[in-house]
């Protein structure tokens, strides 16, 4: 939920020992099931989003590759918490991809857990017993996500801004997207990748 600033991200990945693979791809199935990879092995897949996933930067650079790879093992569960929470099933997918690279592992330095980042603080909100079960990690993410699209009025850019930043900091900023730099960089992130998931769906 507080993804690392991008561009420093892309910096580290790039300057890490052996880590050549930064690019996202994905193609989605006319059945709905959505791959992705930073090694396109299929001539299906399409550069989703340059430059490495919140997984990639803070975790080893082995274990990114697999969760990527391993990314439809999670369609299902995708699609059961965004029809729960009324949001499209790409829109979830997408803060995935920016917040953890498909890692249930994943945890950042400010405290964010499991696929969707959530802060404990969130995840207790949302009824959450064990924050790395992806489960529970996807339906709470979901619902926060559905709660702050109903917050600010079906904006789907402050609801990230607030996803990222907190809905105060939102709101105390003249409901307008926070000026900080994580921030300004995060919310154009998703909405590139939830364009481009959007765009797979329609043409498969």
């Amino acid at each position: 939920m507080r993804a690392w600033p991008h561009a420093i991200l892309i910096l580290a990945a790039l300057a890490a020992p052996g880590f050549s693979h930064a690019d996202v791809y994905s193609f989605t199935e006319a059945n709905g099931v959505t791959h992705f990879s930073n090694v396109p092995s299929d001539s299906r897949y399409q550069l989703l989003i340059a430059g490495p996933t919140e997984a990639a930067a803070r975790s080893p650079k082995e274990h990114s590759v697999d969760w990527l790879a391993r990314s439809a093992q999670y369609d299902g569960l995708i699609r059961g918490a965004a029809q729960a929470a009324t949001i499209q099933a790409a829109l979830v997918r997408a803060v995935i991809v920016v917040e953890s690279g498909f890692n249930p592992r994943a945890v950042s330095k400010k405290g964010a857990v499991g696929l969707m980042q959530l802060q404990p603080a969130t995840a207790k909100r949302y009824g959450v017993k064990n924050i790395y079960d992806p489960e529970q990690n996807v339906r709470a993410g979901a619902h926060y996500l559905s709660d702050l699209l109903a917050r600010f009025d079906s904006n789907l850019e402050l609801a990230l801004a607030a996803y990222n930043a907190g809905e105060e900091a939102v709101e105390r900023y003249g409901r307008h997207v926070p000026p900080f730099r994580e921030t300004l960089a995060y919310v154009p992130s998703v909405m590139k990748v939830y364009q481009r998931l959007m765009d797979q769906a329609h043409a498969s």
